[in-house]
């Protein structure tokens, strides 16, 4: 009898094993495929001229070449100023209002709260194209277009996905902290400030992830309300280079490269908030 347990708890271990080994291979095999195009991206970039288009292709240089990192005629590294400029304004207003409207929806009873959070949530079903023109419209007789205004308003007037994802991370928060801080003396704003933004960190870390990553994307926008090339951001001014660079692929790999750097770099040192957030927040609805 104790051999027969020993052999099933043996053969459950072994099945275990065997499962677990057999899903490190599929995600492995899955990682290697998606990396594909981004090692063909950074061979590319690095390559000379002559090997790009050599068939059958090549996947180690031939020699190191960097003059792909160099754009003359282009004010490459002023678009990714423009671009860290426009994200690091949206994530800063994205932060500051949505967490106020989010802490205002999840802690404060008032009449109405559930109607008008409905309302909130209603207005992210409204295409960006709908509003397109009356937006437009009042930028330019507010003399806005071609500044940085247009794309940093939207962050700084709360934005309805973040407020709704800051709202569900309040609501976990236990009541009795209020109760406490309030037996204390503490406002409403203390509340906020030193309660809820300090216990939120992992939820406005994705908070900031989205929007800088959304912003640093972001094409639509620049593409309708600027005219500099100067102030172009990094997204507009690798449209701009398609045109010029349309024989030079190294070139263009080169700059995608660059472009999507800080969107890996930032998401290797905050991936934990992320994962964090994204599940923490989706707890209480």
């Amino acid at each position: 009898m104790e051999w027969a347990i020993d052999i099933q708890v043996l053969r459950y271990r072994v099945q275990r094993v065997l499962l677990r080994a057999l899903l490190y291979v599929v995600v492995a095999i899955g990682g290697f495929i998606f990396a594909i195009p981004f090692v063909w991206m950074v061979r590319t970039s690095l390559m000379p001229m002559w090997q790009i288009y050599v068939f059958p292709p090549q996947w180690i240089p031939a020699e190191i070449v960097l003059d792909n990192y160099r754009f003359p005629g282009l004010p490459f590294p002023r678009w990714a100023l423009n671009s860290t400029i426009i994200a690091m304004l949206n994530v800063s207003g994205a932060v500051v209002t949505s967490s106020i409207v989010a802490f205002a929806f999840a802690r404060i009873r008032f009449p109405g709260r559930e109607q008008l959070f409905l309302v909130v949530l209603a207005t992210m079903m409204l295409p960006g194209q709908v509003t397109l023109i009356p937006t437009y419209v009042i930028f330019s007789r507010l003399g806005w277009l071609d500044t940085y205004l247009p794309l940093c308003i939207r962050s700084w007037i709360a934005n309805p996905f973040h407020v709704f994802m800051l709202r569900q991370f309040f609501m976990t928060l236990h009541r009795e902290l209020d109760d406490a801080a309030r037996i204390d003396g503490c406002s409403l704003f203390g509340l906020y400030w030193r309660i809820a933004l300090p216990l939120s960190l992992p939820a406005l870390g994705v908070v900031c992830i989205f929007e800088f990553t959304f912003m640093w994307n972001n094409f639509y926008l620049p593409l309708i309300y600027l005219n500099s090339v100067k102030k172009f951001p990094i997204a507009l001014g690798l449209r701009l280079m398609q045109g010029q660079y349309r024989t030079n692929m190294g070139g263009m790999m080169a700059a995608a490269l660059l472009a999507v750097a800080p969107i890996l770099i930032m998401f290797f040192f905050a991936q934990r908030y992320f994962v964090q957030g994204i599940v923490i927040t989706g707890i209480k609805g």
